[in-house]
């Protein structure tokens, strides 16, 4: 597949995602009536959901990543080369922006504005880090074995770890640098964002180093 119509496929994928996300929390806290848990049911089972659609209709063309972390950790396993995935990496960053204002369009926010939602400390930064290590390994650990239940086992984890993480599982930097532009319920603050995704990547490294131990003959 030429390297044009697989970035064509990341942007849309991952605006695609982040529209799911942005526009679902949007919606989950208009009708939740103040309910917190229950808009975040609603997040939750939106992005799952969203998730296993984009991978199966994306994966056989760009490989689905719609995120930086994995795009890296293929990379790293000589999957994709550090050339495509510089391009990979920014057109998954413009999609990820292109979703939330999408999103914003929909339900009549403005383009764009700073989240307030306040995600700091270790605790948070550290589930940043178990949710992107937990999606790499289901990801390098499927895809062995058993790659047309990569989709399913995707989406599986997410909805998971919106629910056993204290952050609801970013565990995208492309993702959570569109989010610092949404003052919604999917929003987190500008300054939040460095130790989220240098979490998120530290994670990454993890899975990958220990899969690539993992899979030795």
């Amino acid at each position: 597949m030429s390297l044009s119509r697989r970035l064509a496929a990341e942007a849309i994928g991952t605006a695609l995602l982040l529209a799911a996300v942005v526009g679902s929390g949007i919606m989950g806290e208009r009708l939740a009536g103040g309910n917190v848990a229950l808009a975040l049911l609603a997040n939750t089972v939106a992005t799952g959901a969203a998730l296993v659609a984009l991978i199966l209709c994306f994966g056989p063309i760009s490989g689905a990543h719609f995120n930086p972390a994995v795009t890296l950790a293929e990379a790293a396993r000589g999957e994709i080369s550090w050339r495509d995935s510089a391009g990979y990496v920014a057109v998954q960053t413009a999609g990820a922006f292109a979703g939330v204002l999408a999103a914003h369009l929909m339900f009549g926010e403005p383009a764009f504005a700073a989240g307030a939602h306040e995600r700091a400390g270790l605790a948070q930064a550290f589930s940043e880090g178990v949710a992107t290590f937990g999606l790499l390994s289901v990801i390098f650990g499927c895809s062995r074995r058993q790659p047309n239940l990569v989709p399913f086992a995707v989406g599986a984890w997410i909805t998971a770890a919106y629910w056993f993480t204290a952050s609801t599982s970013f565990a995208n930097p492309a993702v959570t640098l569109a989010r610092a532009a949404t003052d919604t319920f999917a929003g987190i603050r500008p300054e939040d964002v460095p130790a989220f995704v240098a979490a998120q990547l530290v994670g990454a490294a993890v899975a990958t180093a220990l899969f690539r131990w993992l899979g030795r003959p």
